[in-house]
């Protein structure tokens, strides 16, 4: 559940991110926060939907994504400037979480231009109806709160963060409806995030101001009953809000690689 009480976490978030290459121990931030370690974390969990370990460990990847693009620093010593001494443990938590490895990361932005050009010059994939089952779905609405022109990349999570894949997730050439199908019983969580056409390779592969959204409260998908119709807007980035672990360029492959048969034929 993600709320907007608990101001105070507020100042342990920036304390987080000012002190992201020190150990955090959550002793160490319960105490900045004025709380025992279990009222500390719940309410810290309460407002982000992460716990602070979980939260802060999170934020040291989305570093190593930035200095993967922003310096020439070799990936071991990346994983050593995040704390992470095993090289293998790093790129291997690297790939599960952002879906490529740092080295493949590294090299993707001529990649994810392409895949960018590609979409906008396809015509009608909004449009397309892959075979999908007539039940088990999800159905909602994208809003924003400002105006852009773009792909909106939605898709369902297993932790209110998205990292790793999506269960399951689709592309949108704008606002509006969307629905995913053939959703299996489960705890979800909804979240989505936007490309401007203009938008630079950079700035997709380290999206820090992309509009976003998620759901405020887990879906839960349960045989033979349907999910409320989602209402959900997009909004500037907030302090509380996950890193966008999972690399997007990756998602535009996969939703590329799914169209493009039905596109030729």
């Amino acid at each position: 559940m993600v709320t907007d009480r608990y101001s105070e976490i507020d100042e342990v978030i920036a304390y987080i991110h000012e002190n992201i290459y020190e150990p955090l121990p959550l002793s160490k931030l319960a105490r900045y926060a004025g709380y025992s370690n279990f009222h500390f974390t719940r309410i810290f969990k309460e407002r982000t939907g992460l716990s602070p370990l979980y939260y802060a460990s999170s934020h040291r990847l989305q570093k190593a994504k930035d200095l993967l693009l922003q310096t020439n620093l070799s990936i071991r010593d990346i994983s050593l400037e995040i704390g992470q001494q095993s090289l293998g443990t790093f790129t291997s938590r690297f790939t599960e979480k952002v879906g490529v490895t740092p080295a493949e990361f590294r090299n993707s932005a001529l990649q994810a231009d392409q895949q960018l050009l590609l979409l906008k010059k396809l015509k009608g994939w909004q449009s397309l109806h892959l075979p999908d089952k007539q039940h088990d779905r999800i159905v909602g609405r994208i809003h924003a709160e400002a105006a852009f022109e773009g792909i909106v990349l939605i898709g369902l999570f297993t932790k209110p963060i998205p990292e790793g894949l999506p269960l399951y997730g689709t592309l949108l050439s704008s606002l509006g409806e969307f629905c995913l199908t053939d959703v299996k019983p489960g705890t979800y969580y909804l979240m989505a995030t936007s490309i401007s056409w203009g938008m630079q390779a950079k700035d997709m592969l380290l999206p820090h101001a992309t509009l976003r959204t998620r759901s405020k409260e887990p879906i839960v998908v349960t045989p033979h009953f349907s999910v409320p119709y989602q209402k959900v807007t997009l909004h500037s980035p907030r302090a509380d809000d996950p890193p966008i672990l999972i690399s997007l360029p990756l998602l535009m492959d996969n939703f590329l690689k799914k169209i493009m048969p039905i596109q030729e034929s």
